[in-house]
């Protein structure tokens, strides 16, 4: 009996014993998994619970002007971005089975293995879907599926002004033109929406955790653009090239008043909306920033100004003209021949004679020769002032500084320089040139280049830009008249028959040859005219480029005619007033 009453109570003790540990167990197991794993279990949740969506801003549009109206030039049409969050997705046979049948076209080719990362929660399984194919997958109620609204870009006048525009690629991005250049303004700034969901993902109470950060839509910007100019620009060169037989071209008017590029326009072209069928990604390429040439007789202009603003020369100083020059071990010829003997600057000009602005360079020295004081001085007024060889800062992508050579450098020797008073041994680009040449004719102030007149708010009002501000006495008013009658001169002495009557109209014609391998050839060059227009003063200037591989093309027969179609178009459009 005492053997079975000890045996009773060693099992009592034996029980107790186990109770308590098994008790301990419990507590540390509950010790564990509150206190020491509380925090990865409260971040899985959370991953469970909370999901984070992102609101996309939507990017700007980009605008044109019509007169001074801001018209759509860029849009934006509403498409859809289907996504799966794997883990979610219950029934993926189903999934496949429904956005197959709806949306074939537009899904991403892996499907299945995109469902199958359950250590996911976001796939995109479909891009650019209509707001139609959104609604019939939506209908099927598909645990895990979703849907972000994206917005893709329309463009309701085709190709016009296509390299100035640049495109935006596939993955939302701006390329080329001002999409790229103003990527940043365009897109904005996302916004993030975290929200606790239940298990079919729809958002319960707003708690502590819950983020809501909205988006910050793109800038819609205005362009300085004038669609009637454009459009009338590209028609004008559409036609100037096919009688030419010239392969590509270019044309840029600007303000000289203001900088503000009126039209910028390059052939062949292409279609924003339908960038992914360009097979020569050249057509891309805005050539009036991004190719750097040697603009020619054009800048003859530019040395006529810089030797009456150094006090040099006159419009009417002469020299004797043989048809050529001497420069060290070199002879320069004039390319037309017969004005010999004592001419004046303004007959050097009205002929684009060589001859005459190499004489300019040498009185800029001892008279004699193209000495370093000389070249210290073209180069002062061409770089520092003309902004030659130096980025204009023009809102588009691309944009090439050109090349002009120092006077202490190996490069800046009296032959180079003697070259560069017409326009050979630099490279610059036509919005350069361009906007320099506005400078000489409107009183001397370099106005830098623009294309963004403003942003357009949500009311469709105009904000304008604030101006960069411009570089005054580039030459002084006194040296701008005399060079913009040396102009209005130079084109009326021969071609003022084809200019409407009672108006200040005047350019220059320039033929370049082109360097292929590192030497002139003799069967290739490229032809522009630069001129302006205007009444009581100067409201437009224009600078048109041709060329083509192989082509011999002419700046007063291939280029001019150009000019002189969009110069007398401008007239009327501008409504601009003979003079008296």
């Amino acid at each position: 009996m005492q053997f079975l009453s000890l045996q009773k109570g060693s099992r009592s003790l034996l029980l107790a014993a186990v109770l308590l540990i098994v008790m301990a167990i419990f507590f540390m197991r509950l010790f564990y998994l509150q206190i020491i794993k509380h925090d990865e279990y409260v971040a899985q949740a959370a991953a469970e619970q909370i999901k984070p969506l992102i609101i996309p801003a939507k990017r700007g549009l980009v605008y044109a002007m019509d007169g001074d109206t801001p018209v759509q030039l860029v849009m934006n049409q509403t498409v859809y971005t289907l996504f799966a969050d794997p883990s979610m997705v219950t029934e993926p046979e189903k999934v496949l089975e429904v956005v197959r049948r709806v949306a074939g076209g537009n899904l991403r080719k892996n499907l299945e293995v995109l469902l199958a990362k359950k250590d996911t929660r976001y796939q995109i399984l479909g891009t650019k879907l209509t707001r139609k194919q959104a609604e019939m997958i939506k209908k099927e109620r598909l645990t895990g599926i979703g849907f972000q609204e994206m917005s893709q870009r329309v463009y309701p006048e085709g190709s016009l002004a296509a390299q100035t525009l640049g495109f935006v690629n596939a993955e939302g991005k701006g390329q080329y033109g001002i999409e790229e250049a103003l990527n940043d303004r365009l897109t904005g700034h996302d916004g993030l929406l975290k929200s606790v969901t239940d298990v079919s993902g729809v958002p319960l109470t707003i708690g502590s955790q819950n983020i809501n950060k909205p988006s910050r839509n793109g800038d819609n910007i205005a362009l300085t653009i004038d669609r009637n100019i454009q459009a009338y620009t590209e028609k004008a060169l559409a036609a100037g090239l096919k009688r030419s037989g010239a392969t590509s071209g270019s044309v840029v008017i600007l303000n000289p008043q203001t900088g503000k590029v009126m039209a910028m326009a390059n052939l062949p072209t292409f279609n924003p909306a339908e960038f992914t069928k360009v097979t020569d990604a050249a057509a891309f390429n805005n050539n009036v920033v991004t190719r750097p040439y040697e603009p020619g007789s054009d800048i003859k202009t530019f040395t006529m100004a810089t030797g009456l603003d150094s006090g040099v020369i006159e419009p009417d100083s002469t020299y004797n003209n043989t048809d050529s020059i001497t420069v060290e071990d070199r002879v320069i010829k004039n390319a037309t021949k017969g004005q010999t003997g004592n001419i004046t600057m303004q007959t050097g000009l009205n002929y684009s004679l060589n001859t005459s602005v190499v004489t300019v360079a040498q009185r800029l020295g001892d008279g004699q020769t193209i000495t370093l004081d000389a070249r210290k001085k073209l180069y002062d007024y061409f770089h520092n002032r003309f902004a030659f060889g130096t980025p204009t800062g023009i809102e588009v992508a691309g944009e090439q500084p050109g090349t002009i050579w120092s006077p202490d450098s190996q490069q800046g020797n009296a032959v180079r320089y003697s070259n560069m008073t017409f326009g050979q041994g630099m490279d610059l680009t036509m919005i350069q040139v361009a906007a320099a040449f506005s400078s000489l004719i409107n009183g001397g102030t370099y106005y830098y280049p623009t294309l963004v007149n403003g942003v357009v708010d949500t009311s469709g009002t105009l904000q304008p830009a604030a101006p960069r501000a411009p570089r005054k006495g580039v030459i002084s008013p006194k040296t701008s008249e005399k060079i913009h009658q040396m102009i209005h001169t130079a084109r009326s002495t021969f071609y003022s028959a084809q200019d409407r009557p009672g108006y200040d109209v005047g350019g220059k014609t320039g033929t370049s040859q082109t360097i292929e391998n590192g030497v002139y050839v003799d069967n290739q060059t490229i032809g522009t005219y630069l001129g302006y227009g205007g009444d009581s003063a100067p409201r437009y200037v224009i600078m048109v480029e041709v060329s083509g591989k192989g082509l011999n093309l002419q700046g007063n027969k291939d280029a001019m005619p150009i000019f002189t179609d969009i110069s007398n178009w401008m007239i009327d459009y501008l409504k601009l007033q003979p003079k008296g």
